[in-house]
């Protein structure tokens, strides 16, 4: 992922954006979610619906979010999501993964040739 460039979610890490984007938020809606990621990846990413609804389709199926209907702020009807108490022990597993994937990339690049 190019600094300075929008780019796509780097494969693997978007199921723990939105579950840490639940996790740290509560309950919100896949636009929200969305959003909430691009804000906190200060313009770094760009996601769009054919990129955040399969995800989040794909995490309720493993029950680590829960979802139900309600009414967004603009008053239309949107599904909430939030995040399962299996959800939070997958985010602490996900987080561990990154956290020495990072670490192992580091030590590559800061390795003499």
């Amino acid at each position: 992922m190019a600094m300075g460039n929008r780019s796509e979610v780097p494969y693997g890490t978007l199921d723990l954006m939105v579950l840490k984007t639940l996790d740290a938020m509560g309950q919100m809606h896949g636009y929200g979610i969305a959003r909430r990621i691009e804000q906190v990846a200060e313009g770094a990413l760009e996601l769009n619906q054919g990129t955040v609804y399969p995800a989040l389709l794909r995490l309720e199926q493993k029950g680590w979010i829960a979802s139900e209907w309600g009414v967004s702020e603009s008053n239309r009807k949107a599904r909430y999501y939030s995040i399962t108490r299996a959800g939070r022990k997958q985010l602490v597993v996900e987080a561990a993964q990154w956290s020495s994937t990072v670490a192992m990339m580091a030590r590559m690049l800061e390795s003499e040739p």
